[in-house]
């Protein structure tokens, strides 16, 4: 399902490909935070990855 933090960020970018590139860097540090501090999360780091960026914009 889309997520609709998306939308927000699309119109703030240029291009998608600075979008892909910006939310799988961030998703990557969500992922490796939570592996040092041995957090579970529900979530997929994509998932949070979006909505943080997403309110950074706000």
């Amino acid at each position: 399902m889309l997520n609709p933090n998306i939308g927000k960020l699309i119109g703030n970018y240029e291009n998608r490909y600075r979008l892909v590139i910006d939310v799988a860097h961030t998703a990557r540090d969500i992922s490796q935070k939570q592996e040092e501090t041995g957090e579970i999360s529900i979530e997929k780091p994509v998932s949070v990855a979006i909505d943080k960026l997403a309110n950074e914009i706000k």
